[in-house]
């Protein structure tokens, strides 16, 4: 009879029975039943280590080309290319674009050898993909497989110098039980990718699958053996996708790529913020400008805000793109210290476009939209915001204010609302733009714009 044991699926501790609370990470409901077989521990010797210590000076620099993609967004994201010998994993909830964004990128190639190995669509299926999203090179390869050994005697015959694994969930290998999908057979498969990667210098991308609770499926060591975690993320029922990096060694994780969907792939927005102000209307109220920065990348967006007689006992709050609790907290602020009575009135929050904003620049827009619904009074049109406030009301200095000014000048805002200590030493002969200086939430409530 085949032994079996529980192995937590976000920390991936065992224990030989079904338990509901992990005592590892604390999270619950995350252990799943696998089937092991033991390895005799003769059949496993220790390796012998030939490597001994060295100081820092004795250390050699690594010196390595990252391979570039014609995907500018996707470039500047992991760092400026792909680093040989890398695992960049990309995750995503299903039909989000995953395999576009991949299969563009590989397409976009020429004179690089590539491999796309899928497990989940056939190769008539892919190339009609292809054909939709366009282009072809003499070096770009489809396999379909599921077995990571024949996989790997193809790689060794093949010798890419880019490959794609589409997607991780489908490999399976001989040396694990259970079926594909499982904690043990994706653990296994990543592992044997990765000394592939490492002994061949290849760069590698996995595309992942994402759980019911939008985390990546799979064990949680899995996100730490790879070297870049990236998340493709974006509404289905709006046409703009982020690419956002939540892991990287050879770079940062603050930078975001802008993609738009249509009908033959993806596009890149080079310039977003002319995009998501293209259709606002300026006659509404509830509508504000925020400049907020995404990485290196100052971000025009609209927030939109809607204040309404509670229909309920409990006022609703509700957001999308935004933090509720931090929702929550500005509203706990306007009438703790702004005397603003909305704890019986309904607030609704939308980030204009799908976006996720996750700056807390982004405060003093939520609160001059909230109080322009509140008020029914549109906020002049000339107007932007950006700014972090306090619990106590005050609005509080923001990072790179001179990128922010520079963004809303270049898109011909007439005034920026700034923090007053971002103001000092600000050259502002270098600004079109009027600059107003706000201290504390008393000072938004003196402002003509409302």
């Amino acid at each position: 009879m085949p032994k079996t044991v529980f192995i937590c699926s976000s920390c991936g501790s065992q224990s030989p029975k079904f338990i509901g609370h992990c005592p590892s990470c604390g999270e619950w409901n995350t252990y799943v039943e696998e089937i092991v077989e033991k390895v005799p521990r003769s059949g496993k010797p220790r390796p012998v280590i030939q490597s001994s210590p060295k100081r820092l000076p004795d250390i050699g620099r690594m010196a390595y080309d990252r391979l570039k993609s014609s995907i500018l967004e996707f470039d500047r994201v992991i760092g400026g290319g792909m680093v040989p010998g890398s695992l960049v994993l990309v995750g995503g909830e299903p039909g989000i674009g995953k395999s576009t964004l991949v299969l563009q990128l590989a397409l976009g190639m020429p004179g690089k050898r590539i491999l796309y190995v899928s497990g989940e669509e056939s190769l008539e299926q892919l190339k009609l993909r292809a054909e939709r999203i366009g282009g072809d090179h003499e070096g770009f390869y489809l396999l379909c497989e599921t077995s990571l050994e024949h996989l790997m005697g193809r790689l060794d015959e093949f010798n890419p110098e880019l490959l794609i694994i589409d997607s991780i969930q489908t490999l399976v290998t001989e040396r694990a039980e259970g079926s594909a999908g499982t904690i043990s057979q994706i653990r296994e498969c990543t592992g044997d990718l990765i000394r592939y990667a490492k002994e061949n210098q290849t760069p590698v991308i996995l595309i992942g699958h994402i759980n019911k609770e939008g985390h990546l499926a799979g064990p949680k060591v899995m996100e730490h053996m790879v070297d870049t975690v990236l998340q493709f993320e974006g509404d289905l029922h709006h046409q703009y996708r982020i690419l956002r990096a939540s892991k990287n060694r050879f770079g940062s994780t603050d930078e975001l790529g802008i993609f738009e969907m249509n009908a033959s792939g993806l596009r890149e927005v080079a310039n977003p913020s002319e995009l998501l102000l293209a259709n606002r209307d300026l006659t509404l109220s509830g509508n504000a400008i925020s400049v907020s920065m995404e990485g290196q990348r100052p971000l025009l967006l609209e927030v939109q805000a809607l204040v309404s007689s509670a229909v309920y006992a409990t006022p609703q709050r509700s957001t999308t793109g935004f933090d509720p609790r931090r929702l929550n907290m500005l509203l706990a602020v306007l009438e703790k210290r702004a005397g603003f009575r909305l704890a019986t009135k309904d607030v609704f929050l939308n980030m204009a476009g799908g976006l996720r904003v996750t700056d807390p620049a982004i405060d003093l827009a939520v609160v001059s939209a909230i109080l322009s619904s509140d008020k029914n009074s549109p906020i002049e049109q000339s107007v932007c915001f950006t700014g972090e406030i306090g619990l106590s009301g005050e609005i509080r200095p923001v990072n790179r204010i001179d990128n922010r000014i520079a963004e809303a000048d270049r898109l011909g805002f007439g005034k920026i609302c700034i923090p007053s200590f971002n103001g000092k030493g600000l050259d502002l002969k270098r600004y079109h733009i009027d600059i107003i200086s706000l201290r504390h939430l008393g000072d938004l409530l003196k402002l003509s714009t409302f």
